[in-house]
């Protein structure tokens, strides 16, 4: 029947002359707005119309808060080993190589210092890209030396949390970064010197249980995700339905856990401010 056959076969174009849309020219928004890769990047990777925060890395972390996107990156070649011999379904060996491959990065953070506003800062930003932002022995040393950067040169330090947790592969050693860096930050504290802890979306587990609480000043972007254990599994051990944003980064500061929640493009002038203000220092501008 007609009904069911094309009488005309319309325009056609050979296979070899159809192109394909380049991946990574628009980015689709949770909430479904598009909207031009390019720009997105000029508006700090965030969505206009919704303004919805982009997950982003260190690059652009570095990017965004150091002065002209010039650091000095510390431990850049710093690897993972595989001491406990861990396999799943997969060598963790394996998993680590492949991650590497895949990212370009060592491992699931990066520290650096540079000049932010003219002055000097210590940054350690977590690749949530890597093996889910997990945090193993390099996190932690890397986030350790890099504060102890901070303590001999006197210079404020900051981290950038997205992570999903302490990194199941390597067990004990990887809960044992929870006391390392917890030390090194009281260290911090001790010598007087700023601790500024950014969470991002996820900022989770091990993390948060952590480096991601210490801060002199804990702030967040909106809508990031902050907690320790899933909403299921806090559900289930309380007997008790949670309310609604619970675990969202408004929640945590109408709870009094974030100082403050800051938009992304304000996020390298409120950092300087908190910062000068800590050490009774003219403000910035």
């Amino acid at each position: 029947m007609a009904w069911f056959k094309r009488k005309e076969k319309g325009i056609q174009t050979a296979t070899e002359n159809k192109k394909d849309v380049p991946k990574g020219l628009w980015y689709k928004s949770p909430t479904g707005k598009i909207i031009d890769a390019e720009e997105l990047a000029k508006n700090f990777y965030v969505s206009p119309e919704d303004d919805y925060h982009v997950r982003i890395n260190s690059a652009e972390y570095f990017q965004i808060l150091f002065d002209d996107n010039k650091f000095k990156e510390f431990d850049k070649n710093m690897t993972s080993k595989d001491p406990l011999d861990f396999e799943d379904s997969k060598k963790y060996s394996d998993r680590l190589k492949s991650a590497q491959e895949k990212t370009g990065l060592k491992d699931a953070v990066r520290t650096a210092v540079g000049k932010s506003m003219g002055k000097d800062l210590v940054i350690a930003a977590m690749d949530f890209k890597f093996i889910a932002g997990s945090m193993g022995s390099v996190v932690g040393e890397k986030i350790a030396r890099a504060a102890h950067y901070s303590l001999k040169n006197n210079i404020p330090f900051m981290i950038i949390s997205k992570s999903g947790g302490a990194r199941m592969m390597e067990a004990a050693l990887s809960l044992m970064q929870l006391a390392k860096t917890s030390a090194k930050l009281a260290q911090l504290h001790d010598a007087k010197i700023p601790y500024i802890s950014l969470c991002t979306d996820p900022t989770t587990g091990g993390t948060t249980a952590s480096f991601a609480m210490l801060g002199d000043i804990n702030i967040s972007e909106p809508g990031a995700l902050i907690g320790f254990a899933g909403p299921r599994v806090v559900r289930d051990t309380t007997g008790q339905e949670l309310p609604d944003g619970f675990q969202t980064a408004e929640f945590l500061q109408d709870h009094g856990f974030l100082d403050f929640i800051t938009h992304r493009s304000k996020l390298k002038q409120k950092v300087n401010l908190y910062l000068d203000l800590i050490q009774n220092q003219p403000v910035r501008k």
